[in-house]
C-alpha cells in the first residue's frame, strides 16, 4: 500500500528551480451594443419617443447608448419620461451636447452617466411655464402643486451641477445661460469631487490599540 502524499512533498518535488505555472486568464467576450439617439429640435408629445423609453428600460448592462443633444425644449412630460427611463436604463447612458439645450433638454443633458460637451455650446436653464384652467380656487391649488413639484425636480436633477443659490434665482423667474467652457469648468470640478469622495471611502478605518486588563 502506497502511502499518500502531501501536497507540501509535491511543493518540495518540484525543486527551487522549477516556474510556477499555475496561473490562468479566464477571459469571457460579452457583446457591446452602442446605440445612438438624436434629440434635436423640439422636444413633443411622449408617444413620440417610446422607441427610446423602450430601448433605456430593455437595456442590458453591456449595452452604451449615446443621447445626441441640439434641442430648444419643449414637452415638460417627455423630458421627464426620458429623465426616468435614462435613471431606469441598465446601459451606461451617454449624454453628448453637441449645439445647445436649453429648459428641459437642459437637464435631459445632466440626466445621463457621462456628460460629454463639444466646443462652442450652449446651455440654457429657466423655470416652467404653463396655462392653467378651470375655477379660481382650481387653478391656485394647481399652480402651487405645479410649483412645489418643479421646485423638487429640478433640485433633484441639476445639483451640484448648479449651486442652489443659482436654483433658488431659476425658481424666481431668472434665465441661467452657460457656454462650453463654463460647462466643462463645472463638470470637471464635480468630477474631482466625486474622486476625492471615492478615495476618503476607500481609506481603511484607523485600528484601535489594545490596552492591558
Amino acid at each position: 500500500m502506497n502511502p499518500k502524499t502531501s501536497r507540501h512533498d509535491d511543493d518540495a518535488a518540484l525543486g527551487d528551480d522549477t516556474v510556477f505555472r499555475n496561473m490562468v486568464r479566464y477571459e469571457q467576450q460579452l457583446p457591446v451594443h452602442q446605440i445612438s439617439y438624436y434629440l434635436c429640435g423640439e422636444l413633443h408629445e411622449p408617444q413620440y419617443y417610446t422607441e427610446l423609453f423602450y430601448t433605456l428600460r430593455t437595456s442590458a448592462e453591456t449595452d452604451l447608448i449615446y443621447l445626441h443633444l441640439n434641442s430648444s425644449g419643449g414637452d415638460f412630460n417627455t423630458g421627464l419620461q426620458i429623465i426616468n427611463n435614462i435613471r431606469a436604463a441598465n446601459a451606461r447612458v451617454v449624454t453628448i451636447l453637441e449645439a445647445r439645450a436649453y429648459s428641459m433638454a437642459a437637464l435631459i443633458f445632466l440626466a445621463g452617466d457621462e456628460l460629454i460637451v463639444h466646443d462652442n455650446c450652449q446651455l440654457m436653464f429657466h423655470t416652467y411655464s404653463g396655462v392653467f384652467a378651470g375655477k379660481g380656487n382650481e387653478q391656485q391649488a394647481e399652480a402651487h402643486a405645479v410649483g412645489d413639484w418643479f421646485e423638487k425636480i429640478m433640485r433633484r436633477l441639476s445639483h451640484p451641477f448648479l449651486t442652489d443659490t443659482e436654483i433658488d434665482h431659476i425658481l424666481k423667474g431668472s434665465d441661467l445661460w452657460m457656454d462650453s467652457d463654463e460647462i466643462a469648468k463645472r463638470l470637471t470640478r464635480i468630477k474631482r469631487a466625486n474622486a476625492n469622495a471615492q478615495r476618503k471611502a476607500a481609506k481603511p478605518a484607523g485600528k484601535g490599540k489594545a490596552k492591558a486588563g
